[in-house]
């Protein structure tokens, strides 16, 4: 499966955003991972459309979580960006040609149909059993226990002490 690089971008800003003490602007989210701002924003759009952020406005507006990061899947992120439509569309290449199964007797997908739809199924099933509190956590791992806080205290400078 080919996603765009929309959802890279958004499934990092989802797992920064659990370190914001306030909502972040898409600017300054765009700074941080070093990316154009205006396709970021254009994420951050999708995904406050989807529910999974809220967008505040003002001078201290920007972008935070609407739930807690358990409660967000990678899933949740794909289908925001990039759309919940499978990934796969059989166009019954089969009904085709000069040899072509006449219609009447294509009463289930084929074999290829069928190959997709289990591979997808499958791909969306390991997206949906991983959260953002999972991708927090490797990070941590990853990375150390003062990643996150310190990103957070980037982010939102003016809370930190």
């Amino acid at each position: 499966m080919k996603l765009s690089g929309g959802v890279e971008w958004a499934l990092h800003c989802c797992v920064v955003l659990t370190a914001a003490t306030e909502p972040v602007p898409a600017a300054r989210l765009a700074l941080l991972h070093d990316v154009s701002p205006s396709y970021l924003a254009k994420q951050m759009q999708s995904l406050s459309r989807a529910g999974l952020v809220t967008s505040v406005q003002g001078k201290t507006g920007g972008y935070a979580l609407t739930r807690a990061a358990s409660e967000i899947t990678v899933l949740d992120v794909v289908q925001a960006v990039d759309g919940a439509g499978p990934a796969f569309v059989c166009t019954e290449i089969r009904r085709r040609g000069p040899l072509g199964t006449p219609p009447e007797e294509c009463t289930a997908p084929c074999g290829i149909a069928r190959v997709m739809g289990a591979a997808e199924a499958a791909w969306r099933a390991s997206l949906r059993g991983v959260t953002i509190a999972d991708l927090v956590a490797s990070v941590e791992r990853d990375n150390g226990p003062e990643a996150l806080p310190g990103i957070g205290a980037w982010l939102n400078p003016t809370s930190s002490p």
